[in-house]
């Protein structure tokens, strides 16, 4: 569609709610302006067209008979956008709320609190996607995400949610042939972790320990990796807030603490700027609240 001879947008609405309302004095209360901005817009209008709009009528205006068709035309256009856009609306507020989330943070951490969402927004549809991927939020038809890191991603709203250092953990059992006093003594022990993440192997080498050839590596799902290590199947790295009862109960042995404490590094909610449907405003506060109190 070419639109270079078409006029402004803001011309084509004032005059269409001038021809509704029946003055400019109506149009601009209705699009909260002055009746002289309304009337400008009107003028401007009618040079861009090069016809007459509306004319005085006694202490009124009148339609011209090309003002009479512009406005019937405009009044159905406007309607079927309207129209439009109310559905549309209607579609989306009624969609479920659309959540990417890593695995392990799904299973360790928000399955648990799951119930209480559901006592207190019991109409609000979630749909959640446990995956190690990240979506672009734009594109993807996700409304949040809950992602690890810093929060320095542009374009987006990244709010802290959990602080998460991050732990190296292995079982008693594992350790019992095997003490593990320097990074590089993690080479002789089998390690697990997360699809799609090479954390321990990231850590290793900036302690200076090469780890070409390392081959007995198990590769699990979120909260499957966590399970194996208790299992004694490997060692790990993991948020140590996945893990902390374990260490504390003695079922697993932090190895090396990594940054426990890095200002910003953790879990964050993650959206896009600008106003939210309600629905999803309602899960981020519920979110950011049950945060806030631990």
């Amino acid at each position: 569609m070419d639109w270079s001879g078409l006029p402004p947008l803001s011309q084509l609405r004032a005059f269409e709610t001038t021809a509704r309302t029946g003055g400019f004095s109506a149009a601009g209360r209705e699009l909260n302006v002055t009746h002289a901005a309304v009337a400008q817009q009107v003028r401007g209008l009618e040079r861009h067209l090069g016809v007459g709009l509306v004319r005085r009528e006694g202490r009124g205006l009148a339609l011209t008979p090309e003002g009479a068709r512009l406005a019937e035309a405009l009044g159905a256009g406007f309607e079927t956008m309207r129209a439009a856009l109310a559905e549309i609306l209607a579609e989306q507020a009624a969609r479920p709320v659309h959540i990417t989330l890593t695995p392990a943070f799904l299973a360790a951490w928000l399955m648990p609190r799951l119930g209480e969402f559901r006592a207190a927004h019991p109409k609000i549809e979630l749909m959640l996607n446990p995956s190690t991927d990240v979506v672009d939020l734009a594109r993807s038809g996700h409304d949040l995400a809950i992602r690890f890191g810093t929060g320095d991603w542009p374009g987006l709203e990244a709010i802290p949610l959990v602080a998460a250092p991050v732990v190296v953990v292995a079982a008693p059992a594992l350790l019992a042939a095997c003490a593990v006093r320097e990074p590089a003594d993690l080479l002789a022990l089998p390690w697990v972790q997360e699809i799609g993440t090479d954390e321990l192997a990231v850590w290793l080498r900036g302690h200076g320990v090469e780890i070409a050839g390392k081959t007995d590596i198990l590769h699990l799902p979120g909260k499957h990796a966590i399970d194996a290590i208790l299992r004694g199947d490997g060692a790990g790295m993991t948020a140590r807030i996945f893990v902390e009862e374990d260490i504390a109960a003695g079922r697993l042995v932090a190895l090396f603490d990594r940054d426990r404490d890095a200002s910003g590094t953790g879990y964050h909610l993650v959206r896009r700027p600008g106003r939210q449907r309600p629905d999803v405003q309602k899960v981020a506060g519920w979110l950011l609240r049950l945060a806030r109190r631990g």
